[in-house]
């Protein structure tokens, strides 16, 4: 599982410092620090950026708001975003607010809003279908990521990188080629969630990766995939072989 990949757009070496430092404290990948517009924007083309936190005035103007206007303006490349800022000028809010930013904070920063304005920026923009709640744990899922939050870190796991999925009671196992972790959802509904076209269940208990597939075994309802896992393929979900083509 991955760390989710944030930019900080901050012209002030000791705020951006401490503020580097609390979301490494928190799981967060720290891409890097722009100090002013131009930096800020080649950063975030070279770089895959899942949040973006700004602050509104960069060396003396409000660079960081054209900062965002540019990004939202981008077609495929729009991210969300949080702004940090010590301003008051209610002008610079209005303008601010017209960029839809997922918060506005003030200086200096509280660690708690800010970890919390951050996860739910991440909830609302990548969010396609629901969000699951667990005792531990909250999953959201995007159309290419899950976005974990385990204890106090929110980290995501490439859909791509799913080899498959079982149930146990009301929990779903997702075994990936890194790791395996656990959401609060039954099976169906995971299954509704993803691609159809590439997820197909094999088993009530199952659903697999038809990417990751490496052989399938009739005789023996037995399917192998990626990293020699074995599930199995029941006879009501034998129908699946017509889906692959190469099997025809």
């Amino acid at each position: 599982m991955d760390h989710v990949n944030v930019l900080i757009v901050e012209d002030t070496p000791s705020e951006s410092s401490a503020l580097t430092a609390v979301l490494k404290a928190n799981s967060y990948n720290i891409v890097g620090v722009a100090t002013s517009f131009k930096t800020a924007l080649e950063m975030f083309y070279a770089n895959k950026i899942d949040i973006v936190v700004i602050d509104i005035f960069l060396n003396g103007n409000p660079d960081g708001i054209s900062f965002a206007e540019t990004i939202n303006a981008s077609p495929g490349a729009s991210k969300p975003f949080v702004f940090l800022t010590s301003s008051t000028d209610r002008q610079i809010f209005e303008r601010a607010k017209l960029t839809q930013p997922f918060s506005y904070l003030m200086k200096p920063f509280n660690e708690l809003e800010i970890l919390y304005a951050l996860e739910m920026a991440v909830e609302k923009f990548y969010t396609q279908t629901d969000v699951f709640l667990g005792d531990e744990e909250d999953t959201i899922i995007s159309k290419e990521y899950l976005f974990i939050k385990k204890g106090k870190s929110l980290k995501k796991a490439l859909i791509a990188d799913i080899i498959y999925i079982e149930v146990e009671e009301k929990y779903c196992n997702i075994i990936t080629e890194k790791e395996k972790f656990v959401i609060l959802i039954s099976l169906t509904k995971m299954l509704k969630l993803l691609d159809g076209s590439v997820f197909l269940r094999t088993h009530r208990n199952y659903i697999v990766n038809s990417e990751k597939i490496m052989e399938i075994v009739p005789a023996d309802n037995l399917i192998v995939l990626a990293g020699n896992h074995k599930v199995t393929l029941s006879e009501n979900y034998k129908d699946i072989l017509k889906k692959l083509p190469t099997l025809k």
